[in-house]
């Protein structure tokens, strides 16, 4: 069995947060070509001095870390859910766009719920995992998946509908979201 040994070295001032998602973003890396178990993979993070570091002749200063995309889009899905759209709004970057089944791209939450209005009275999601990887590019990548329920406008109720949902995030605000469901095939079969 493999027992894969990273070490990594880093300027001083990512604090054990950060460090931790670091070291689970290694393991996972390390696993993706590696056929290690994640308690085979050692991650040996060492803090640099600032002081000790230069580039181009120039002392230089460690960016901050990444909000984690995840959570961004956990908290996006909460304020979405609980109707507090100003605060979804702010995690939105001034680009957005998000495209649902049938639809060309929006970019407003306005428009979601314009959208939504004929088709169902609310719909709620039930969160089965999230995946979140880097792009080639600078977007981090999240996809959430579960099941919606919720009730039409006849007062019936549907759920267990699967869905996935897909967002790019870019310093810190979301900037796409791709959702595909099932929902027009299930309202087909009722």
């Amino acid at each position: 069995m493999a027992m894969p040994v990273v070490e990594l070295h880093v300027l001083e001032g990512h604090n054990p947060k950060e460090k931790q998602r670091l070291g689970q973003a290694l393991t996972d890396a390390v696993r993706f070509v590696v056929p290690a178990n994640p308690d085979l993979v050692t991650i040996m993070i060492h803090d640099m001095p600032t002081e000790n570091y230069y580039r181009g002749r120039t002392q230089r200063t460690p960016a901050p870390a990444r909000p984690d995309p995840k959570l961004i889009i956990k908290t996006y899905l909460l304020r979405m859910e609980a109707r507090d759209l100003a605060k979804a709004r702010a995690m939105l970057d001034k680009n957005f766009t998000m495209t649902f089944p049938g639809t060309k791209p929006m970019t407003s939450l306005e428009e979601l719920i314009e959208w939504s209005k004929p088709r169902y009275k609310f719909v709620t999601k039930t969160y089965e995992g999230f995946d979140a990887m880097q792009s080639t590019g600078d977007a981090s990548i999240v996809y959430c998946h579960g099941t919606l329920q919720g009730e039409y406008h006849d007062d019936s109720s549907f759920e267990g509908i699967r869905f996935i949902d897909r967002f790019e995030v870019i310093d810190g605000k979301i900037t796409k979201q791709d959702v595909w469901n099932d929902m027009a095939e299930v309202r087909v079969d009722t």
